[in-house]
């Protein structure tokens, strides 16, 4: 779930222009791009890497395979190719894709979990483990944002996972892992499962939790959160939003008496993670755990 540095990052859809621009911007910043995918191009190079018909072909042709799929690709082929990464055996494949069908998504899922694959996403903006790699299209590259340190962070939303961050750079401190997980109801990395990988890293002495009106991951993760001896700080988005109201993301909506601010703050406070009213209280937040 956190990415490295050596870790073999295979690009679906690179060809495309979002493809291009950031797989030049994750070469750039050390991702180690070993590859793309494109089903009628196979055969070309594109941005100084080979590009395959499929994630199973270029397994089958890299010298030490595909430890990271990287999706690029239209909600309607997104499936398909989730399937393809996770049969190239690729151990993480993280899905940008908005908008691909739910019963896509479930099954994909299901795959993902059978082989042992971790999924992140749909609809999340990536992972960042600040200066070794990023995956995605989060601006790792700026430093006035992602610093090496020891904070993970854990979000749902690219953009309040990116504040977060900014956050944490201005107070000096640096941050050891981002793990976007998506903002889709259904998606394949829980924020429960996500604080469990930053809370078994040692290179992570205190996490940061950006959660959001609907669904019940941050409730779900309180458990795991109350067993944590680890420092941790929480903003949760949609205090003031109308009930029944889409905020943002597909899975932004509460309905019934979970996935509501007052219910999530409370879950996560009883677990004793300190919850700010603003992103600029998190740093501050994480001394008084």
């Amino acid at each position: 779930m956190i990415v490295s540095g050596e870790d073999r990052v295979l690009v679906h859809g690179i060809t495309g222009k979002q493809g291009t621009f950031w797989t030049e911007q994750m070469r750039a910043y050390g991702t180690r791009i070993v590859g793309g995918v494109h089903p009628t191009k196979s055969g070309t190079e594109h941005v100084g890497v080979p590009v395959f018909a499929s994630a199973q072909e270029a397994a089958a042709s890299l010298d030490g395979g595909v430890d990271v799929s990287v999706l690029f690709v239209p909600p309607a082929g997104a499936g398909a190719a989730i399937d393809d990464a996770v049969a190239a055996g690729a151990g993480m494949v993280v899905v940008l894709t908005e908008f691909i069908p739910v019963h896509d998504t479930m099954a994909a899922v299901a795959g993902a979990a059978e082989a042992g694959c971790v999924l992140m996403g749909p609809n999340t903006a990536g992972v960042v483990t600040p200066g070794q790699a990023f995956v995605g299209f989060m601006p790792a590259f700026d430093d006035r944002i992602f610093n090496p340190g020891r904070v993970g962070v854990i979000s749902r939303s690219g953009s309040l996972g990116t504040l977060a961050c900014v956050e944490l750079t201005r107070a000096g401190l640096g941050q050891s892992a981002f793990l976007g997980i998506g903002g889709d109801p259904v998606s394949g990395t829980s924020t429960a499962q996500a604080f469990a990988a930053l809370d078994a890293d040692p290179g992570t002495d205190a996490i940061v939790v950006i959660g959001e009106i609907g669904g019940r991951k941050e409730e779900d993760a309180a458990e795991v959160i109350a067993a944590s001896s680890k420092p941790v700080a929480s903003f949760i988005a949609g205090a003031t939003s109308p009930p029944g109201k889409r905020m943002g993301h597909a899975g932004a909506i509460v309905e019934g008496s979970t996935g509501t601010y007052a219910s999530k703050r409370r879950a996560l406070e009883e677990a004793g993670a300190a919850v700010v009213d603003v992103p600029w209280e998190l740093p501050a937040a994480l001394g008084r755990t």
